[in-house]
């Protein structure tokens, strides 16, 4: 509810440009690319004790007196500190938190033996549930979505409270036996940088694409009013098919591999940005929004397939949250600004095709850099799946 249309509450509240909104979107990831290194590691550390979800559901909770009441004051008394403030709740809480939530949830799946993606599913449906109402409520107030967003964050402190995971002492002895040099080696490891050429070169790309992506969505409709609801609508639309995907894409992927689910979900990427800057209305746009429907459950099931089948269990968060969610940040903190510029001087549709051909240049490079869909192992294969 409270992230689902940040970007236009940003220009369209608050009054922000195009520029001032990447900054801000720039400080975010900068903040959590900080963090995420610190949480993998933590996170390892803790094994299945869920220190990292309290801390994240509190957060949550606090959200909505953040944006209602603090974090739009600061932005429009002064950009700069009104980002670093963001950039400091956010980060931590939706963006470094909510991967590390994520590789929880992968962990506790790898020992009771279900899919992550099949549980994933679930946060799907609720971000459909939030976006199908978020547009019309944006419309509203604002403050109204902020408001459920903090209700939702006490429900998930209720969820922590009452789950009960088995910690065992076979898992206490992995997770004590990590140390810090255990974290470090992984950046000797070529399998590592193989795979960052991927995060760092597409994926960023995407997401940066992604980014203000409903600013110009709602832009191809009579009025921006209308744009923000169909928005809302849309997103609801395609996040519950992204759900019913998020069932299948396990069986996807163990059939064709985590480094070629890796390279397809790549492929659908560069399809929707390219197809965004041909897009001429309404249809178009709704069409190529629809593809991240596709994309992301293939890619979020490949890549914790593809850590548990070349890398160290033991480190998997670590990995995940460094390599995953990091490059992620560090892309973000470093293109947020340039894009939001290019946006301001040579219009969304230009900006989309040119990202769209720097994001298949580095595919064809990662085609040759990923490491080869393994042999079957039960490390990576049998307790991945049902």
């Amino acid at each position: 509810m409270s992230i689902s249309l940040l970007s236009i509450w940003y220009t369209k509240t608050l009054g922000l440009s195009g520029a001032d909104v990447g900054l801000v979107f720039s400080v975010t990831f900068f903040v959590a690319l900080i963090l995420q290194p610190i949480y993998g590691f933590l996170s390892d550390k803790a094994g299945l004790r869920k220190y990292v979800l309290w801390f994240v559901a509190s957060m949550c909770t606090l959200s909505g007196l953040f944006f209602a009441f603090a974090y739009g004051a600061l932005l429009q008394h002064n950009i700069f500190v009104g980002a670093i403030a963001g950039g400091l709740f956010i980060g931590a809480t939706f963006v470094a938190g909510a991967y590390a939530v994520e590789s929880y949830v992968d962990r506790v799946g790898r020992k009771y033996g279900f899919e992550y993606g099949r549980a994933r599913l679930w946060g799907s449906l609720g971000f459909a549930s939030a976006a199908f109402f978020s547009g019309r409520l944006y419309n509203i107030d604002p403050r109204i979505n902020f408001t459920l967003a903090a209700v939702a964050g006490a429900i998930l402190c209720l969820v922590v409270l009452v789950t009960r995971v088995e910690h065992s002492e076979a898992d206490r002895q992995s997770s004590a036996s990590l140390n810090l040099r255990d974290a470090l080696l992984v950046l000797q490891m070529k399998k590592f940088w193989g795979l960052m050429v991927l995060i760092l070169g597409v994926t960023n790309l995407y997401l940066v694409y992604d980014q203000q992506f409903p600013i110009y969505f709602a832009s191809l409709f009579p009025t921006p009013a209308k744009g923000n609801e169909m928005f809302g609508y849309l997103s609801s639309a395609q996040i519950f098919v992204e759900a019913a995907m998020m069932f299948i894409a396990p069986s996807i992927v163990s059939r064709i591999g985590p480094r070629n689910g890796l390279l397809l979900a790549a492929s659908v990427m560069i399809i929707r940005m390219a197809g965004s800057g041909l897009a001429s209305g309404p249809l178009e746009i709704s069409c190529m929004k629809m593809l991240h429907a596709l994309e992301l459950p293939i890619m979020l099931v490949s890549i914790f397939k593809y850590i548990a089948c070349h890398f160290d269990n033991r480190l998997c968060s670590t990995i995940y949250m460094v390599g995953w969610s990091f490059g992620h940040s560090l892309g973000l903190a470093l293109l947020s600004p340039i894009a939001g510029r290019m946006y301001d001087l040579i219009g969304f549709p230009t900006t989309y095709l040119l990202v769209a051909g720097f994001a298949l240049v580095f595919l064809v490079i990662s085609f040759f850099t990923l490491a080869p869909n393994p042999k079957p192992d039960p490390l990576c294969v049998a307790k991945t799946t049902l």
